[in-house]
């Protein structure tokens, strides 16, 4: 198995959460500080959401705008953020089960020259086993046993360690868990401390929190810790967990974030056509752009504001009445 195909083992990240002490305090912050802070080069990021939803793209251009390097992105389906990161020189390692930008754009064009031409490497896992590697972390146990990828290319290519059930003697793939240095998250709300809510699909999120090493947040809305008391079932991330929380509405824009906005689908062909147009060279070209601006707020203003209230008023009327 790679070297670099587990992270630091579980104990020594369970040893080093167990000397964190985050349980209290207000932790807001802005992104740049959060990442100045809390995302070091060579780190191993896990991004949270799926493939265009919940993606924490401010943090994500915030790691592009600060010019970090060595960086391995983990994710269980991943979108044009991981080109981005990829094309830049920003990682050089992707593990998720899939790349793609999405129905009507295809695959990842960028990320199939780099790794062709071995400038980059696709660690590719499925989807469970990106979900089992999580869970572990989050457990704090070393690895779980599953009959995902048992007997596929996937699990020749990562020569997975086998197990023995004591049971019943079936032979099964041994996940090894995964603990980012860092997870990116958005999440529809948050409070002070670093409590949070998903609306929707909470994905793997809660298992990625409890696995990282170091937790950074981004929240459509800052709201008091006693509204939350009010309603304590659907907190599925604890502050406890949680390093740095940045207010930050439209923070997965211009991917989607359920309830608040959809995907702005004329970036996504912006970025696709700058790529057919000059390839990686393009989406570096993309990603520049991207980073020139300030902030998040700054990369919103630059939006034609209607094209960001259809975004907002097309996932309102997606809710439940």
């Amino acid at each position: 198995m790679s070297t670099r195909l587990a992270t630091a083992g579980v104990d020594s990240a369970r040893t080093e959460l167990e000397g964190l002490d985050r349980a209290s305090g207000d932790k807001v912050t802005t992104a740049a500080e959060a990442v100045r802070r809390l995302v070091p080069n060579d780190a191993v990021i896990g991004v949270g959401g799926t493939n265009h939803a919940r993606t924490p793209m401010a943090l994500l251009i915030e790691v592009l705008r600060q010019g970090r390097t060595g960086l391995t992105m983990a994710r269980p389906l991943s979108c044009f953020e991981a080109e981005l990161m990829l094309a830049t020189g920003m990682a050089d390692r992707v593990m998720t089960s899939w790349v793609g930008i999405g129905h009507g754009w295809g695959l990842a064009p960028v990320l199939r020259h780099l790794v062709e031409n071995g400038l980059a490497t696709f660690e590719e896992w499925s989807h469970l086993g990106i979900g089992l590697r999580y869970k572990a972390g989050a457990m704090g146990i070393p690895f779980l046993p599953t009959v995902s990828m048992l007997g596929s290319d996937i699990d020749r290519q990562l020569d997975l360690a086998k197990v023995t059930c004591p049971y019943t003697g079936q032979l099964l793939n041994a996940v090894p868990s995964l603990n980012p240095d860092v997870a990116l998250v958005h999440v529809q709300r948050a409070d002070p401390l670093g409590n949070a809510q998903i609306d929707g699909y909470q994905l793997m999120d809660a298992d990625l929190v409890l696995a990282a090493r170091r937790v950074i947040i981004t929240a459509e809305e800052i709201v008091t810790s006693d509204e939350f008391r009010r309603d304590p079932a659907r907190t599925v991330i604890p502050g406890f967990a949680v390093d740095a929380v940045v207010h930050q509405p439209m923070g997965a824009y211009p991917h989607e974030c359920y309830g608040h906005y959809e995907a702005d689908l004329d970036e996504f062909t912006a970025y696709m056509q700058a790529v057919k147009a000059g390839g990686i060279d393009g989406a570096r070209t993309f990603a520049a752009a991207l980073a020139a601006h300030a902030d998040h707020d700054a990369y919103l203003a630059s939006i034609d504001p209607a094209r960001l209230e259809t975004a907002r008023r097309t996932a309102e009327e997606m809710l439940p009445r």
